[in-house]
């Protein structure tokens, strides 16, 4: 039986959504996908998709905190970590994804790239890592 890799910006991005909207355990239960461009093309600076929104906080009243927002290129989906950089940098490495940090934006982010299907459950890993050291730090920490 042969595997196929799905190298497919857009649908890396729409299986990530499917992750990140469709479980409700753990740290995914607080988060949703808004502003979503149903119809986004990929470009090769990358179009924006939608983004990854932090609705709720333990103990916190609803937030509806972007965190994240979600581009889409030709052969590959990326993150860019508005909060949490830090984490979201510290966790892609440990789940070997490429990321690369940008300070000189007035808010540091880390940019995380998902280039296959595979890789999706391990950018969730990385969207959960984000969230809960948000709770434990603040939301830009």
């Amino acid at each position: 039986m042969v595997e196929e890799r799905i190298t497919d910006g857009r649908r890396i991005a729409q299986l990530l959504a499917s992750e990140i909207d469709g479980r409700d355990d753990g740290e995914l239960d607080r988060l949703a996908v808004t502003n979503a461009d149903r119809d986004v093309e990929p470009t090769s600076d990358g179009a924006h998709a939608y983004d990854i929104t932090l609705t709720q906080t333990p103990g916190q009243p609803r937030t509806d905190e972007r965190i994240a927002r979600v581009f889409v290129h030709e052969a590959f989906a990326r993150l860019a970590f508005e909060t949490g950089s830090d984490s979201a940098v510290a966790a892609s490495q440990d789940l070997d994804l490429r990321v690369e940090q940008d300070e000189t934006a007035v808010q540091p982010l880390a940019v995380v790239s998902v280039e296959s299907g595979a890789a999706v459950k391990r950018a969730t890993t990385v969207v959960e890592r984000v969230v809960r050291s948000a709770a434990t730090d603040g939301i830009r920490g």
